[in-house]
């Protein structure tokens, strides 16, 4: 899939799943070299207005694991066995913006570092996402 186009194809008929779909992630680009998606801060909050961080760590997991599996090994999946988030910043409104690149993609495992930026470009989260490939049984 060399076009972004082809890869939202394959995200819409694939789905998203309900967590992502209830906290209103989007995806805008879907290429083999990279992801990208937006995610509302409003319905996302901590109790005192901030995003919370576990939204953060949804976001960077849905990017990292739907790249690891668009370009898993024929007859694999991939399936997250390690993720980690570094909180930058705090988003308190409009959306935030996840930028998903892959730093290492082999045979067994897949590694990507998502950037979650606000709408003024402010980094406000940095995760790593580890994916075990299995094969599909």
């Amino acid at each position: 899939m060399e076009r972004s186009e082809e890869g939202l194809e394959y995200l819409r008929r694939r789905g998203l799943g309900a967590l992502a779909d209830r906290m209103g992630i989007e995806f805008i680009e879907f290429t083999r070299e990279r992801a990208v998606a937006t995610m509302p801060v409003e319905g996302n909050t901590q109790p005192i207005g901030l995003l919370h961080g576990g939204a953060y760590v949804v976001l960077g997991e849905s990017l990292g694991s739907m790249h690891a599996n668009l370009v898993a090994p024929e007859g694999f999946v991939g399936v997250g066995v390690d993720i980690n988030a570094t909180h930058t910043g705090s988003a308190v409104e409009g959306i935030v913006t996840g930028v998903c690149t892959p730093i290492k993609l082999g045979r067994s495992l897949a590694v990507h570092e998502i950037v979650i930026s606000d709408e003024r470009g402010r980094r406000c989260s940095t995760v790593r996402i580890t994916n075990f490939y299995k094969p599909i049984a």
